[in-house]
């Protein structure tokens, strides 16, 4: 790590059940919903299907890939929004649908009035000033044949607004200043620099045009932990001094911890459970955060030894074609192992509506249950968990209920029910056989 990479940064202290510096001193006040504030962009039923094409002449549509399913979000004035999941459940395509550089299949992107994704490219030109996005891979995001003083005036030359005389090149140096670099090294090339310092000219490019929302890729998963935190940190000062709004884009529940105000948590291409950061790592209710959540190592070794990890069975199904119902039943351990089969056909038939289970607290589970003891450290008493809003199903789901297409596929034919007989159990894989086939 070089000098750049600290230069700028203010100490950061640790808390206990991660492993990251902590980077989340909240010094904005009231923002978000809690604010009273309009949103900044609003997302409505996103749909994204990447077609699959034959092999030959016709290259005639044989599929589709199911990257994002049904996705809505709002992102305020001054929030960070962090969208977590797995590798391929639909982050960074979805981060790509809201700057409507990859055109969407269906659903609406609103911002200021106006729905981004019914937009052409000389209609999105001027909307691009707004919203800017900063790439997972610093090296691969920066042209290697322009100096860094390049790289940031690109933006601003493409928009006009680079100025004359020297109002450009003090532009620049401000810039570069403001991102913790040295402005004397603008003549130099990217390859020249570490992997901190590239990031934070990725930052400043995406800064020149002075946006008021921030797409960040991943922007610290390629960097070493110490240089994380210097990342993180400029980053919450840029987002104090400027009112800016992420969209930060994750894997890494102990950042996102630190950073986000509200979290978004997704699986193959389907948001599973939203919530207040505070709220989501105290009280997760969806199988699937819970299994995410169970991964973050605790400070206390012997409660660490002592713990139950969630360990998910099964790889990760398909998105060409995922399982019908609840998309995480596969690999889900209450399907597996709590329910019974009058409460797994709701899983296997019906797809589980993203609803508010508790208070300010959304979750697409039937049976979505709140655990608070999976990130405790004995440092203080045990959140109390908030009553259900929404009781779990019983019985069995009728015929009607079963044949409602999927949201994302209105046009696809009605299910056939699939009934399960007191016979049928789940294997290691997460597949439902009878017991003399798995036996």
């Amino acid at each position: 790590m070089t000098s750049a990479d600290t230069q700028g940064t203010t100490p950061v202290a640790t808390v206990p059940g991660d492993t990251t510096p902590d980077v989340s001193v909240d010094k904005r006040g009231p923002r978000g919903a809690a604010g009273g504030q309009e949103p900044v962009l609003s997302v409505r039923h996103l749909v994204k299907h990447f077609p699959i094409r034959s092999k030959g002449l016709t290259r005639r549509k044989i599929g589709d890939v199911h990257a994002v399913c049904d996705v809505s979000f709002d992102i305020f004035p001054n929030e960070t929004l962090c969208v977590v999941g797995e590798s391929g459940c639909g982050k960074t395509t979805t981060g790509r649908l809201v700057l409507n550089l990859v055109p969407a299949t269906a659903g609406e992107v609103i911002y200021r009035g106006q729905d981004l994704t019914k937009l052409s490219f000389r209609q999105m030109r001027p909307l691009r000033r707004d919203m800017q996005i900063v790439f997972q891979d610093p090296f691969a995001s920066l042209d290697p044949r322009m100096t860094v003083n390049e790289i940031v005036a690109e933006p601003l030359r493409i928009h006009g607004m680079y100025g004359k005389n020297n109002v450009g090149r003090d532009t620049i140096r401000a810039l570069l200043k403001q991102v913790g670099l040295n402005p004397e090294h603008g003549n130099r090339y990217s390859h020249e620099f570490s992997g901190g310092q590239r990031q934070r000219i990725g930052i400043a490019r995406a800064l020149a045009l002075k946006p008021k929302l921030l797409v960040l890729d991943e922007p610290v998963s390629a960097l070493d932990v110490s240089i994380q935190a210097g990342v993180i940190n400029l980053l919450e000062d840029l987002q104090t001094e400027l009112g800016l709004a992420f969209m930060f884009i994750s894997h890494d529940l102990s950042v996102i911890r630190h950073i986000a105000d509200r979290v978004v948590v997704m699986y193959l291409g389907k948001i599973v459970e939203s919530a207040d950061a505070e709220e989501l790592f105290r009280r997760p209710s969806h199988p699937y955060t819970q299994s995410l959540m169970s991964a973050i190592p605790l400070p206390d070794p012997i409660k660490e030894r002592e713990r139950q990890r969630i360990l998910l069975a099964g790889d990760v199904p398909s998105p060409v074609n995922p399982p019908s119902g609840c998309r995480f039943r596969t690999r889900c351990p209450k399907f597996a192992n709590e329910l019974n089969n009058h409460q797994r056909e709701w899983c296997v038939n019906i797809e589980p509506p993203l609803e508010e289970k508790f208070t300010g607290h959304t979750a697409a589970c039937h049976f979505a249950e709140v655990r608070t003891d999976i990130l405790e450290s004995g440092g203080g008493p045990t959140a109390a968990a908030s009553p259900a809003l929404v009781k779990w199903p019983t019985g069995v789901p009728t015929d009607e209920q079963i044949q409602v297409p999927p949201v994302c596929m209105p046009k696809s034919p009605p299910l056939m029910p699939q009934r399960l007989s007191d016979d049928v159990i789940v294997d290691a894989e997460g597949e439902l056989v009878t017991q003399g086939e798995h036996g």
